[in-house]
């Protein structure tokens, strides 16, 4: 006779579940035993989602084994709880904000590096490779796809709610609090490469003719070698970065 187990999520977590299950406990068969990782992907939760989790009011790690009767509480990446001692089932991802985002998100890679922040992202990465990638350098993985956070290998990991490229960035910037860690490099929208000042005497021979008239200073990618001046798109940059911080502010 199968035992049952009685589960919820907290805060955030709520996010992502089905409607029908949000706000509220819920119960189901347990038909094997299975460890807590298991069963939380199994409901669609990615575990890098996950921090804490409580089993009977006690703290487990993922590899905690469920044999049926118990009561589990799922609490998210940078929860706020009073008990202790607690086991952490999350890396801190805040000591390198450094991202990898998916195939779908080309747009918010591109917001990342206007802020100035490191992120990897090209449209022919697959699967394997964004994990590989990831857990090679400690890179934080934002995607769309749930199942692709899954992977063992992936240590760190963001499921992106919105798909509004403008709202993607307001909600990355908040939920890795990247206005309080500012980065002073200036990142190549292309590349990524990062960018720096350059004489005009060393790639004059590069620019058109109205460009080398009416301007002085210029920047280069280090990686592609894209040159960058401060014309009139650069005040259009700079609206839409404040316009983004704006918008994260409390």
């Amino acid at each position: 006779m199968d035992e049952f187990i009685t589960i919820s999520f907290h805060q955030h977590l709520q996010d992502l579940l089905p409607l029908r299950l949000r706000k509220q406990q819920y119960s189901f068969p347990l038909h094997k035993a299975r460890s807590v990782k298991d069963l939380i992907e199994s409901i669609g939760i990615p575990h890098t989602e996950v921090d804490v989790i409580l089993v009977g009011g006690a703290s487990v790690d993922f590899n905690h084994l469920l044999t049926g009767g118990e009561y589990i509480q799922v609490y998210p990446v940078g929860f706020a709880h009073d008990t202790s001692p607690l086991i952490h089932n999350s890396p801190d991802p805040y000591l390198d904000r450094r991202f990898i985002l998916d195939v779908h998100l080309g747009k918010l890679a591109g917001y990342c590096r206007l802020l100035g922040f490191d992120t990897l992202y090209r449209n022919d990465y697959d699967d394997p490779t964004l994990a590989d990638i990831c857990a090679d350098q400690q890179r934080i993985l934002v995607t769309c796809d749930r199942k692709l956070l899954t992977r063992k290998k992936i240590r760190y990991g963001y499921l992106m709610r919105s798909r509004i490229p403008r709202q993607q960035i307001v909600e990355l910037v908040k939920r890795y609090q990247l206005l309080d860690h500012p980065t002073h490099e200036v990142r190549c929208m292309e590349c990524n490469g990062i960018i720096r000042a350059v004489s005009k005497e060393k790639i004059v021979a590069q620019l058109q003719p109205l460009t080398k008239k009416h301007y002085q200073e210029f920047y280069q990618c280090d990686y592609c070698h894209k040159i960058y001046w401060k014309g009139s798109h650069y005040s259009k940059m700079m609206t839409l970065i404040d316009n983004i911080k704006s918008r994260c502010l409390p």
